[in-house]
């Protein structure tokens, strides 16, 4: 039986600005009087696999610290944010190093994405334990897809291979470490996790899920995300 140990990191330094809102989407408030942040940490911090949770936050945010997860047993430490995503992972990772042996699973979960089911991260740990690398949650993608140059249709893709990327994204301690770094090293573009292990030519496990994990953008998402949380609760 495994003895690897799992850990969450979720990146909540992001601003955004896409939402016209007062404050970081992540503190916006849901219909069930949590914050996105705290009810994407109340499923996460739920599940029994997962041993602890370091948060990147900005340095000035004071949103945080009214959070009713700010004193959660499984909370480790806060981070500081960096400039781009993957600075910011890389801030938790080292907050994270005290508690962690190399072959440990670090998943990696959105700030803004408080739908994902339980269940699903779940299965996710259960896909993956074996695998030396990892993987993440994703959908298959169902729409006719368009490669545009400017707004002119250049091509249509086989959609039968594309798939949307969600999160978390779980990968083993030391791996997604180089893999942030090396990124960070020879100035790689990198949109989430996965693309990092893709530079170093590592395999990642595609693991489907449903589309409810929808990543809050703008305040339609947010009126979504309002009913697909008072769905899961039904």
């Amino acid at each position: 039986m495994s003895t690897d140990k799992h850990f969450l990191i979720v990146p909540a330094s992001g601003m955004g600005s896409r939402m016209n809102a007062k404050q970081p989407k992540q503190h916006l408030k849901l219909k069930n009087g949590l914050s996105v942040l705290d009810q994407t940490l109340k499923t996460l911090l739920n599940i029994e696999q997962i041993k602890g949770c370091v948060v990147a936050i900005t340095e000035n945010d004071t949103a945080f610290k009214n959070s009713v997860f700010a004193n959660h047993d499984k909370l480790l430490a806060t981070a500081i944010g960096g400039k781009e995503r993957l600075h910011s992972v890389i801030s938790a990772l080292n907050a994270l190093r005290p508690f962690t042996k190399n072959n440990d699973w670090v998943l990696v979960h959105d700030a803004a994405r408080p739908c994902v089911k339980a269940s699903e991260i779940e299965n996710l740990i259960k896909q993956l334990k074996d695998h030396p690398t990892g993987g993440l949650l994703a959908t298959k993608v169902v729409d006719t897809i368009k490669k545009s140059h400017g707004n002119i249709v250049e091509s249509t893709l086989d959609r039968s291979t594309l798939w949307q990327a969600q999160t978390p994204q779980m990968y083993r301690f030391f791996v997604l470490s180089k893999a942030l770094e090396n990124a960070v090293q020879n100035n790689l573009t990198i949109t989430d996790e996965a693309s990092s292990i893709e530079y170093l030519g590592l395999e990642s496990i595609l693991v489907e899920a449903s589309k409810s994990n929808l990543k809050i953008t703008t305040a339609e998402d947010l009126t979504l995300a309002n009913f697909y949380l008072e769905q899961n609760e039904n």
